[in-house]
């Protein structure tokens, strides 16, 4: 190639950069209007009836709860991607505290993720040291703004302070195999642990110490083949997702049976991969299914009122979802695995007709789930 046809060459290039850069801006400023035009009336059930739950968005990366500059036409050109390691990556437990911090299970980093969208930040907690996390699993926290999580790979649960910073760990030797699961009831001072490959709930105190054990392999009430998750309810009864007996059931504080419901299979009101479980204020009990990729709504005697959610990457829908809790507030958080996110819905009540729309947080759009 001649000189002049490099240089004939060179100007094309620069011409054809330049056209892309400024289509792709163009494409740029579309999607962020898009993005701010996507409708915020999702609702179920849908119109004529009242609606009793609201889809309010979602949290995954940094500058959902930090502020932050916008990637230019020209990084997205050059490969360069938001969200790069400041973002979720296999969120499994969700909880908020309550001064609103989120705090997520992320099974991709090993660590918990926190949101504080009051404070615009973004943490990530159990790094290092002796609070070091390996697979961590469960979430909960205490009125004191304590933050317990459940680590599957070392079986213990660890202790942190309201600042991330590590206080105790629960768990001797032999007391816990795969903690998931794990709820308080600080009336009674109690710590409820789900030990999946036990197949029961240890109970400790809030010093750490192992008070006893609930349940045993096997179909019988009270007992359990493969649990998950749990919630604690009014008059400190116990939920438990018994994921492979397909089915939730309510004991009371010391572990006796009190009623279940749930069966194997497909249809509306049947679980086949049961996991996050979770109580609104009017007692109704949300369950998630990774297999319906939604959850389920039942009034407190285990009829089926509701299910929100299928397989896809929109606003309220899921791609294998896993933990779930409900705040003070009754906003629904879920997590929504591998779409690498936590979304966030708000229970109406009995009053929805005259309820005012809640205020939305960011609802980003996810990246391409990696392949299977």
């Amino acid at each position: 190639m001649n000189r002049k046809t490099y240089g004939y060459a060179a100007r094309l290039t620069a011409t054809a950069l330049t056209t892309a850069l400024l289509a792709l801006a163009g494409c740029t400023g579309t999607a962020e209007q898009a993005k701010k035009e996507e409708p915020t009336d999702l609702v179920w059930p849908l119109p004529p009836d009242p609606p009793r739950i609201k889809y309010v968005g979602s949290y995954r990366f940094r500058k959902d709860v930090e502020a932050g500059d916008k990637l230019s036409a020209v990084d997205l050109l050059l490969g360069k991607k938001e969200g790069l390691g400041e973002s979720l990556r296999k969120p499994y437990g969700v909880h908020a505290d309550r001064d609103g911090r989120i705090f997520v299970t992320d099974v991709g980093w090993g660590k918990v993720v926190v949101f504080d969208p009051k404070n615009r930040k973004f943490e990530f907690w159990g790094q290092a040291g002796r609070g070091v996390l390996g697979l961590p699993i469960g979430v909960t926290s205490d009125s004191t703004g304590r933050v317990y999580v459940t680590d599957a790979s070392q079986g213990r649960v660890v202790v942190f302070d309201r600042n991330g910073e590590f206080v105790a760990a629960m768990g001797k030797k032999g007391e816990l195999e795969r903690p998931a699961g794990i709820a308080i009831d600080e009336d009674r001072q109690r710590v409820y642990v789900v030990d999946t490959y036990k197949h029961h709930i240890a109970v400790f105190d809030l010093g750490g110490r192992l008070i006893s054990t609930i349940g045993a392999r096997g179909t019988a009430p009270a007992q359990f083949n493969f649990p998950t998750n749990l919630t604690v309810g009014p008059e400190g009864r116990l939920y438990v997702m018994d994921s492979m007996n397909f089915r939730v059931q309510i004991l009371d504080p010391d572990g006796k049976a009190i009623s279940a419901f749930g069966e194997n299979g497909r249809n509306p009101g049947q679980f086949a991969r049961g996991k996050g479980i979770a109580l609104d204020s009017e007692g109704h009990i949300y369950v998630v299914d990774a297999a319906f990729n939604n959850f389920q709504v039942f009034d407190p005697d285990g009829r089926l009122l509701l299910f929100i959610g299928s397989n896809g990457r929109n606003p309220g829908e899921f791609w294998l979802p896993a933990g779930a809790y409900i705040d003070n507030e009754d906003r629904i958080y879920v997590a929504d695995q591998y779409n690498f996110r936590i979304q966030v819905f708000q229970y109406l009540g009995e009053r929805a007709a005259d309820a005012p729309a809640p205020q939305s947080v960011t609802a980003e759009t996810p990246a391409e789930p990696p392949s299977q």
